[in-house]
């Protein structure tokens, strides 16, 4: 199977990833304890119910180290499934195998964890217009990784970095003098998104006179989103971010917010449930 994102390369993660385990005197406990020609039948399986993202990530750590290993993707990158649920199945050579296996599991329980949170928070907000996007709160590194997890769970990448769109917030501000006159600034440049973080009511109208293309509403309450997006009045998309939890995002998209950003989808997924249980062929 073919895995490619941009601004990411799969060969050099997996590299550095088995590098990390491996160091200059590899898996001696699979030299020592496994002989070289053993072979073993493994079946990756959920304990939780999720909504699954980089098993072709874990694929690539096995072909990595056993190139005709033979493996079958039992579902796929974004399918939600039950506990219970076999995922992979595979039978290559033992050592290689078990050496993997580690670093296969780690990407793969933590990109489905993040997967499965966004999924919650979509699932939440479903028929109420709002689009769910995720923020740069990633972990250094993984980036392209965690951000294509969430996009299988079913949210909105926002900016891939700072070179996207201009986001001015409250230090920009700060050290421009006023909202109006740091998206003069941006709009001078030539700067064609510009991102503006409001934390007030009577920032809407500067903002959007000097040229401001979206509207991040910082912190606000419900009823004061609601009272911000009628101001706004459809000039502009709005986006409802900071403190959004999943017990509170439903009354924040029925606020009429065109997005709805969630740091910890990225921040604070905990890890799925995920194992490799294998068995002598």
């Amino acid at each position: 199977m073919t895995f490619t994102l941009d601004r990411f390369d799969l060969p050099a993660f997996i590299a550095s990833t088995l590098s990390e385990d491996l160091s200059e005197a590899g898996d001696i406990t699979s030299a020592a304890v496994i002989p070289a020609d053993a072979t073993f039948a493994g079946v990756m399986d959920t304990r939780d119910a999720v909504t699954v993202a980089g098993l072709p990530l874990a694929e690539a750590f096995f072909r990595a180290l056993d190139p005709d290993v033979k493996i079958e993707l039992l579902v796929r990158d974004g399918d939600s499934v039950p506990a219970g649920t076999d995922l992979i199945r595979l039978t290559g050579k033992a050592r290689a195998m078990l050496t993997a296996e580690r670093s296969a599991l780690n990407t793969v329980q933590h990109l489905t964890g993040i997967a499965t949170m966004t999924r919650q928070y979509v699932d939440r907000i479903a028929g109420t217009g709002a689009t769910l996007l995720d923020t740069r709160k990633t972990i250094p590194g993984l980036r392209a990784l965690e951000k294509y997890a969430t996009r299988m769970g079913g949210a909105t990448n926002h900016r891939m970095g700072l070179w996207d769109a201009a986001m001015i917030k409250d230090n920009h501000v700060a050290v421009a003098g006023s909202v109006g006159e740091a998206v003069r600034r941006a709009v001078a440049a030539g700067i064609e998104r510009i991102i503006v973080e409001i934390d007030r009511i009577d920032q809407i109208e500067p903002a959007l006179a000097a040229g401001a293309t979206h509207l991040l509403l910082d912190n606000m309450e419900p009823a004061t989103l609601r009272g911000a997006v009628m101001l706004v009045g459809g000039r502009v998309p709005t986006e409802a971010s900071g403190g959004v939890r999943l017990d509170t995002i439903r009354a924040i998209a029925d606020t009429g917010v065109t997005y709805i950003s969630v740091g910890r989808l990225t921040q604070s997924a905990p890890a799925a449930d995920i194992g490799l249980d294998f068995a002598s062929t």
